[in-house]
């Protein structure tokens, strides 16, 4: 899985935003915490979730239960508005 070619990040005032360019059907702007916006880096090349997991133990003092929870409720945020490409 990665990011949609279509959804652009950008720092801005040390927080990441995620915008839809192009023909996307969302039209917003997206916030990320600094949680998401790790999981959202790491998108940036193709990925599975077991690797971001893994990424996230290394980076961060996180059970894998929890790691793997909030990459789970991250995952899906970003498929409801058609930011994953699978």
């Amino acid at each position: 899985m990665k990011l949609n070619k279509q959804f652009v990040t950008r720092e801005i005032g040390g927080t990441q935003v995620m915008v839809a360019v192009g023909s996307a059907a969302f039209s917003g702007v997206v916030r990320s915490n600094k949680t998401a916006a790790f999981v959202v880096d790491q998108l940036k090349n193709d990925t599975t979730k077991e690797k971001i997991v893994a990424a996230m133990l290394e980076k961060y003092e996180v059970s894998a239960e929890q790691a793997g929870a909030d990459v789970d409720r991250i995952l899906e945020k970003l498929r409801s508005i058609g930011a994953l490409d699978e």
